[in-house]
């Protein structure tokens, strides 16, 4: 079920160059390629967490509502002085 190690470089290579959204729909891309095992194999191979790609999934299933628009929803963040 593994990746040859060049083929594991080559996928953290691009994981760390996309953004946010990006990489958890890559993410969960993957995991349903690989199937029993691949969500465990993909969190340690890209270092993130087990809720990156379970809303990756999530929003390739409801892409309607999730592939269009901002990164992050709007108000989030530090609040501005005054």
């Amino acid at each position: 079920m593994n990746y040859s190690l060049d083929i594991e470089n080559m996928m953290i290579k691009l994981y760390k160059n996309l953004n946010e959204r990006e990489r958890r729909l890559y993410a969960a891309v993957e995991v349903e390629k690989l199937g029993y095992g691949g969500k465990q194999y993909l969190m340690n191979l890209f270092s993130c967490s087990h809720h990156t790609i379970d809303r990756g999934l999530w929003e390739l299933k409801n892409e309607e509502e999730t592939l269009k628009g901002r990164i992050r929803k709007k108000g989030g963040g530090r609040k501005k002085k005054g």
